[in-house]
């Protein structure tokens, strides 16, 4: 009893052992020994028997491994071959199932690569999780002063590199047009912090981030290949930005140009000693690097340390400051990340549905081939080679969908980056590279398994006696019928939460629609221009050259109304301040933020801006006579709550130039804009006359200003006349960011249009694959209670009766996945709530919306189906039975 419990190849190591005994007593026998001298002897001949039988174990051990896996292998391969007869003799079957997953693996591994491209995959430089974004506010990204910066920068612990940027435009000489890019002052340790070398050349040095010094800048490799046609002797010859010459000594790798919106040339910010000494005016963004074995949370505290000798010692204009420290890459990624992966989130719910449809192919398949099977368990076929051969079916199928979807994924990426937003860093780098193919892979790897488990297992159980009883006919089990209204009511409800996310962006997207922006866009042109210092240091050089082109471009032919203005809606440019409402102490505490516009007069005209009370500015608010303001609705109601605002006096935080209040009189108060776009609320907003701005009001603005032109046609011909402006006023300044206002708030919304576009086109997909299965499954069951029906109607069941009984049934799958989906929506949609506008994640009526949306079509998709029951022959049924 025991040797039947023990090992074969214990058993044929013994038996071998003794053979060799037995032959050698023999031989000994025959030369005339004993037989119990002959045993001794053979014994002590054949030597360590332990050891040696140790050694026919190991390398029977081996042998039965080597057999084990050619075996194996010789199985796969006879499985894949079986499995691709099997799909070429069903072909209805293979493209149906191929197409649906093809489908989900090739949406997911489009949106993994852009996922990838944008989150997952580290900034190109060493160590990037050690590069931390520092700023004057608890969530970091808040700029910092000089002054600020040059304390911290001193008395910190915790970073080894601690560098400063700010963003600044230049005007690049050309030949024809200069051409306008976008550049960075930076201390020389900036580039410390990243620890990236040039490409060509060298980086500054401390002695050249100095004032005074010999101009020199460092060009990026975009910049580089497009305008020197990436000759590394540039480096060396000199360039002139706003009419100055720079000497090029240096130029940085491609990978350092981390998105196709980042600045294009550095130079040294090198601050005068008055800048060091200036602890306000927080426009500088900071990048530290680390020290060895300080984290996150070290350095924050340590930088609050600072932060409070600041607060104490500079109380006007540090009042609010605090440590702020998190990693540069959550500034970089920004809300692409949580969009993203939305995203992510929504195609592999698309995928899952084709798993369970191709599941309830493979149930509905399973049970046809029920004969075939259990001819095979008869024949001595254990559970778990059925098991495995289904699996190789799945898993055949399955990476004839992977190859499908990657080709299906090159078209999706392509769309994917030409139709995204601007914005989403690194999106353009999005390609089908190792990661994102691993995952195709991957995903079709987990779809066989999804898909191809649970049918192998509930097929793999053949009732032998039933299904050879059936003949071909097939049999099924109410198991089997079970898992597949399961797998029904999976569909609907992941159909469900999808449809429910795209039908509240669907609502957000009609609620912005019916926004008003506070001006009228149509026919109106936008350009923005930028003076270089060197030839407009004097204010009212700047002020009267901006004022010149306003009055130019109104004079211009086709042209209703032009207007120059510091920022425009929906653009970049302008900046904010602190508003103290006359009447309340003169303290940082009692002001309001309020976001600044410099104008000349005809600017509210131009944009369609409403004056609820009061007057525009005109040719008189000029300096020299009592400074005015016009000021937004919101502002007045928040520093004049039911009062008139026309008359009331406002003033700026910071002094006027003869170190007093600069008081400013309220002749105007406009309606609200939407500034920042139709999905944020209007800021409070005040307008100055441009010929009363205060003269380092250019050196907030950098010079730059935007020019308004409404005309009477299509506004993007009015680009010549103001092309043709400038060039009278001053050839080599360059026009750039031209576009029409309708184009900008077309852009404003293109993030929430995209990721609507996307979930809903989804959501239809996943609709259709849903009234897909729900159709298969009830043909199925039509198909295969033809008999029952026939009897039915035998007995006197009309029609409508039929009708009933199979929409009936079907229903309850559908009502079970409605109740599920439902209660999964309340918890996914949270992941959108923050681009929702107008309505809530939860919203009854979209949720009542789409579940009845869903209802209706899992009918229609019964329907087709339970009609061909009602025209079973009950006849043929009877005598079949």
């Amino acid at each position: 009893m025991r040797d039947i419990w023990k090992p074969p190849l214990e058993r044929e190591v013994r038996d071998e052992l003794d053979f060799h005994l037995e032959m050698r007593v023999r031989e000994l026998i025959d030369h005339g020994m004993t037989p119990a001298t002959a045993r001794a002897e053979a014994i002590r001949r054949l030597g360590d028997v332990p050891a040696m039988r140790a050694r026919l174990r190991q390398l029977g051990e081996e042998r039965d491994r080597t057999m084990h896996r050619t075996e194996w292998f010789a199985e796969l391969a006879q499985d894949v071959r079986y499995a691709w007869r099997y799909l070429r003799a069903n072909p209805g079957f293979s493209l149906i199932a191929l197409l649906t997953l093809a489908i989900g693996i090739g949406a997911t591994t489009a949106i993994f690569s852009a996922v990838y491209s944008v989150v997952l995959k580290p900034l190109p430089f060493p160590e990037p999780d050690r590069v931390m974004l520092v700023g004057e506010r608890t969530e970091g990204g808040y700029p910092a002063s000089v002054g600020n910066y040059g304390d911290v920068k001193r008395e910190n612990r915790s970073f080894s590199a601690l560098g400063a940027i700010f963003w600044t435009n230049f005007n690049l000489a050309a030949e024809d047009h200069p051409e306008r890019v976008l550049g960075a002052r930076v201390t020389y340790d900036y580039f410390t912090v990243f620890g990236v070398q040039p490409r060509w050349g060298r980086l500054f040095t401390a002695d050249e981030d100095r004032p005074g010094q010999p101009l020199v800048v460092v060009l990026s490799h975009r910049l580089w290949a497009r305008r020197f046609g990436s000759d590394p002797k540039v480096v060396g010859t000199e360039i002139r930005m706003n009419s100055l010459p720079y000497a090029v000594i240096g130029v940085m790798p491609a990978a350092f140009d981390f998105t196709v919106n980042t600045e294009e040339v550095w130079v040294p910010a090198a601050f005068t000693p008055e800048q060091w000494a200036e602890h306000d005016s927080h426009y500088l963004t900071l990048y530290g690097r680390l020290e060895p074995g300080v984290d996150q949370f070290a350095a924050r505290a340590d930088l609050g340390r600072i932060m409070a000798r600041l607060k104490a010692d500079y109380p006007d204009v540090n009042s609010e400051i605090s440590a702020g420290v998190e990693p540069m890459f959550t500034q970089f990624v920004g809300s692409a990340r949580e969009r993203l992966l939305v995203l992510l989130g929504a195609v592999g719910l698309v995928l899952l549905i084709g798993c369970v449809n191709v599941a309830n192919l493979l149930l509905a398949r399973g049970s046809n081939r029920a004969r075939e099977l259990a001819v095979r368990a008869a024949l001595g076929a254990g559970r778990s080679r059925i098991v495995r051969q289904l699996l190789t079916e799945s898993l055949v199928l399955a990476l004839g969908a992977g190859v499908l979807g990657i080709g299906l994924a090159v078209i999706g990426l392509r769309v994917l980056v030409a139709t995204a937003p601007q914005g989403v860093p690194r999106l353009e780098q999005a390609a089908l590279d190792g990661p994102t193919l691993a995952f195709a892979a991957v995903a079709a790897l987990a779809s066989a398994l999804l898909f191809g488990l649970l049918p192998a297992v509930k097929t793999a159980r053949p009732d032998l006696t039933a299904a050879l009883r059936a003949g071909g006919r097939g049999a099924s089990g109410g198991s089997r019928e079970w898992t597949k209204l399961a797998l029904v009511s999976a569909e609907v409800a992941i159909a469900l939460v999808l449809l429910i996310g795209a039908g509240l962006l669907i609502r957000t997207g009609i609620n912005l629609g019916r926004l008003d922006p506070g001006f009228d866009p149509r026919g109106v042109l936008s350009a923005r221009v930028t003076l270089p210092k060197q030839q407009y240091l004097e204010w009212d050089k700047v002020a009267s050259t901006f004022t010149r082109m306003a009055v130019e471009l109104e004079q211009a032919p086709g042209v209703q109304s032009a207007a120059v203005s510091s920022q425009v809606p929906l653009g970049p440019g302008g900046g904010s301040n602190g508003l103290i409402p006359e009447g309340r102490p003169l303290e940082g505490k009692n002001s309001i933020e309020t976001r600044l516009r410099l104008i000349t007069p005809g600017y509210l005209k131009t944009m369609r801006i409403a004056l609820k009370a009061g007057r525009e500015f005109t040719a008189d608010d000029r300096l020299g006579t009592p400074r005015v303001t016009i000021v937004s609705e919101n502002f007045a109601q928040i520093a004049f709550p039911g009062q008139n605002a026309i008359g009331k006096r406002v003033v700026c935080c910071e002094p006027g130039p003869d170190k007093g209040p600069a008081w400013k009189e309220i002749v105007g108060v406009a309606a609200e804009v939407r500034a920042s776009g139709l999905d944020t609320e209007a800021p409070p907003e005040f307008y100055l006359p441009i010929m009363q701005a205060p003269p380092d009001a250019w050196d907030w603005i950098q010079r730059s200003v935007s020019l308004v032109v409404r005309g009477e046609g299509e506004p993007s011909a009015l680009t010549v006349q103001i092309r043709a402006v400038m060039d009278r006023i001053d050839r080599s300044v360059p026009l750039y960011g031209i576009s029409t206002m309708d184009e900008r708030l077309s852009r404003s919304l293109a993030q929430q249009r995209f990721n609507t576009q996307l979930l809903v086109s989804l959501g239809v997909i996943g609709l259709v694959l849903a009234a897909i299965g729900i159709y298969g499954v009830i043909a199925y069951f039509v198909a295969q209670r033809t008999r029952e029906l026939g009897i039915r109607m035998a007995l006197g069941a009309t029609p409508r009766h039929v009708l009933t009984l199979v929409v009936g049934e079907g229903l309850l799958p559908v009502a079970i996945g409605l109740i599920v989906g439902l209660g999964g929506a309340l918890l996914a949609t949270r992941a959108i709530a923050s681009q929702l506008r107008g309505v809530g994640p939860n919203d009854p009526l979209t949720f009542a919306a789409v579940g009845g949306l869903l209802l209706l079509v899992a009918v229609g998709a019964m329907l087709v189906p339970a009609r061909r029951a009602t025209n079973v022959d009950a006849l043929e049924a009877i005598r079949e039975e």
